[in-house]
């Protein structure tokens, strides 16, 4: 059976966010990061129980960093459910997870 990614709304929303802000300096490094978390996202969807536990941030949430920022995801039978991807400089919450 083939893995597969699946992505809340939130998460193009974040990935757009991550490249405007790196963008305004360096549209290279912004390419390069998105870059970087789309090989992390490849590796969980081969590797879904790679990623560290989250259960402070909701119930069966995992998450791994990918450069500076972090992919918060669900392990499911057929692959990955992307939550968020947030900057690790953050202070993260629950309510993050919404």
């Amino acid at each position: 059976m083939a893995r597969r990614l699946y992505k809340r709304l939130q998460v193009d929303l974040d990935l757009d966010s991550i490249w405007d802000f790196i963008a305004d300096d360096n549209p290279t490094a912004a390419d390069r990061v998105l870059d970087r978390i789309g090989e992390v996202l490849d590796m969980l969807i081969r590797n879904p129980l790679a990623g560290r536990q989250r259960p402070e941030l909701a119930p069966g949430l995992r998450s791994f960093p990918a450069g500076n920022y972090i992919v918060f995801y669900l392990p499911l039978d057929d692959g990955i459910e992307v939550v968020r991807i947030l900057s690790g400089y953050l202070d993260i919450t629950s309510e993050d997870m919404e």
